[in-house]
Order: structure tokens, then sequence, then C-alpha cells
């Protein structure tokens, strides 16, 4: 089997294997071809890949030869148009949003794996991206954070007299949440937090912040410990709740997302004129709309001296390690799927691999993307 590492475009920094990766395929007896300079922006040249025993070819050619065809970000229009039917497209690209490039993979009758589909089950945690990708979110956010808030993070005893901590708001509980938690707290910042499911109240207090609690919040056992859509009763407490917090806060850090929907606004415009000028905020979700109604993704706006900060790709900025940890999620997804020949064999009634398939033989095979679709189009 012939794998095809491709080169990513745009921003996006990472590369989806790293060469320690490709060395550990290539001893299971897998053909690694690399798109030339695919490396670069995660500090790692063709000669390392050259080394672990791959092919750096032209684009054309990983195009033309591979059987699989990886990269992180999604392909662009131009890239699925060249694609064959044969070839199977393996990449993070997010099907409940990506509905016209599902529509695309089915069109073509193409086998596609999205890997920020991989099913939440004990067996499958060495290959969640999305939890590993969010690690470094959280890690960046708070980073970012620091650096835009004109005062101190820690609480300084001066011959100038005290220092107050910064006062830091957290919406969201999931990966990236707790690590903004983690790494707030290292900073010597005050923390607070708000999630819907009370299941996460207990890890929030353990790393030292405070739970924002709102009472009668839906939760659903089914949804894989993803938050899900509110009534409008507990919405409207829950907006409450966070308008006082935000207000008082110097920073705000918004994870909160609702797969396959828009990111709910928990920061409306009037809540953000009357935060204090110089606060700071930053908005993971701006991808999806943002928990900030006035955050714009990939740019960072003022208003009423407050910079909202707009960001739903920080991984791409600490490329290296970023690379690693996706790039071994990759591997121990592609194990799944390589016999001992190094030939490709697919087992659809593996649960991983059919719950991270999204399309096969023209149709939507995952059923939470196939029912997202069958909703949208009622």
């Amino acid at each position: 089997m012939i794998i095809g590492l491709l080169k990513e475009t745009g921003s996006e920094k990472r590369v989806a294997m790293l060469p320690e990766v490709v060395s550990g395929l290539i001893e299971r007896k897998v053909e690694i071809f690399v798109e030339e300079g695919a490396g670069e922006t995660a500090y790692q040249n063709d000669e390392s890949y050259k080394k672990a025993g791959a092919q750096v070819v032209s684009r054309k050619e990983v195009l033309e030869k591979a059987e699989v065809l990886i990269q992180i970000q999604p392909p662009e229009t131009d890239l699925v148009e060249s694609l064959k039917k044969e070839q199977i497209w393996i990449s993070q690209y997010n099907p409940l949003w990506n509905t016209d490039l599902v529509k695309a993979f089915i069109s073509k009758g193409m086998v596609s794996f999205s890997l920020d589909s991989v099913p939440r089950i004990t067996r499958a945690q060495a290959m969640d991206v999305l939890s590993s990708m969010a690690t470094v979110s959280g890690y960046k956010a708070v980073l970012e954070a620091a650096s835009l808030l004109p005062s101190f993070f820690p609480m300084f005893m001066t011959a100038a007299g005290t220092i107050r901590p910064a006062n830091v708001l957290i919406l969201g509980a999931g990966v990236a949440g707790l690590q903004a938690i983690a790494i707030s707290r290292k900073l010597g910042a005050q923390v607070q937090v708000f999630d819907v499911r009370s299941a996460v109240k207990e890890e929030v207090m353990s790393l030292g912040a405070k739970f924002v609690e709102v009472e009668g919040a839906r939760e659903d056992a089914a949804a894989g410990g993803y938050a899900v859509e509110q009534t409008d009763d507990f919405k409207k407490r829950q907006q409450e709740a966070i308008n006082e917090k935000a207000i008082k806060a110097d920073v705000v850090i918004g994870t909160a997302q609702i797969p396959g929907k828009k990111a709910p606004v928990l920061i409306p415009n009037d809540v953000v004129e009357k935060m204090k000028p110089g606060s700071v905020i930053i908005d993971l979700a701006a991808s999806t709309g943002g928990n900030c109604e006035l955050s714009k993704d990939n740019e960072i706006a003022e208003h009423h001296g407050v910079r909202i900060v707009g960001q739903s790709n920080y991984p791409a900025q600490m490329p290296v390690d970023a690379s690693k940890m996706f790039g071994k999620n990759l591997s121990n997804f592609l194990a799944l799927m390589i016999d001992e020949e190094g030939q490709l064999q697919l087992d659809f009634e593996d649960e991983i691999i059919k719950g991270t398939c999204i399309t096969r033989d023209g149709e939507i095979i995952n059923e939470r993307v196939k029912s997202m679709l069958d909703s949208k189009n009622e």
C-alpha cells in the first residue's frame, strides 16, 4: 500500500506525519510518498523524510500513485476534483459543518475518513485528534491572553504595593477548557469556569478553579461527552450568570461548541461594552460563529477597549509538537487498516473504522452525519 502525505496550504503550518511516524509505518511494509516541502513549516526538511525511508516526490506524483491520501485540513475544491474514486481520503474535515465537502465525496463515490469523528470510546483514545489539538489550543489561548493583557496574571507583593491576580473566566470545560484552567492557575490567575455539563465540576475544582453552576441543564449520555442544545429557560438563566462573571473578568476564554451547530453566543455585544477596558476575549469557537458576538475568525478586533481574538487554529502556531501529537493519533488509526503484509484492509465491522468513515460507495455511512444532514434537508 502507498500512503501519500500532502503539503498543507494557507496558514496551516502543521504536517500530518513527522518523519518519526513515517519510519514506523515503513517498518510495517507500507510505502510512503511525501510531497516536496510538506514538512518545512513544521521544521522538517525533505532530507529527514528520505532518511526515514519515504520517497519525496511532486504533488502530481503523490496524487497519481497513492492509494491513501493524508493531510490535516480539508481538501480545497481543486484538489477534490483531481481525486480518484479508488483513493481513500483521511483528514480532519468536520463533516457536521463542512457538508459541501461531504457531498463532493459522495458524488465521487470515494471512501473518506474524518479524524474528528473518531468514536469517543476507550479503545479509540489513542486516536483522538480533537483532544490532542484542544490541549494545544487551551495552552496557547492562555499564553496569548497573558501577552495581550495590560496587567499581570499572578498576584505580586512589592514595595510599590500589591498587584491583584487576574480574573479569568473560561466558557466550556472540555479538553481545551481544562488545559486553559491548568495554565491560568500555573500563571497565578483566579479562575472561574462555566459548563452545562455537571459531570465536569469535579475536574474543574480539582484544578483549583471555581465552577459556575446554573441548575437545570439538559444532558445527553448519547452525546459522547459533548454539550447539547439547551432549553430557552436555561439559556436565559445561563446568560444572566455568564454576564455577571464576564463583566468582572480580565480575561474570557470561549471554548464552548456544539457539534454540527453554530457555537452558542455567550458574550453578546452589550456585555462586551460593560467589560473593563483592557480586558481580553480569546474565542476558540470563532470558526463556527464564536462564543462572542463580535468575534471574527482569524482576526483581532477591539470594541470599547476590549480586545477580541478570534482564533480557531492555535495548533498551527505550535507546528512541531502539534504535528507530533496529530501524527501519533493518525498512526494509531492507520494501524487498524494495515495488514501484516502492509496492504490495505478495511474492516467496516470495526467500531472505530465504521464510526470514523463518513462516505463510502456514494453514500454517507456515518449515522451521526447522516442524521444531521437529513435534518438540515427537511
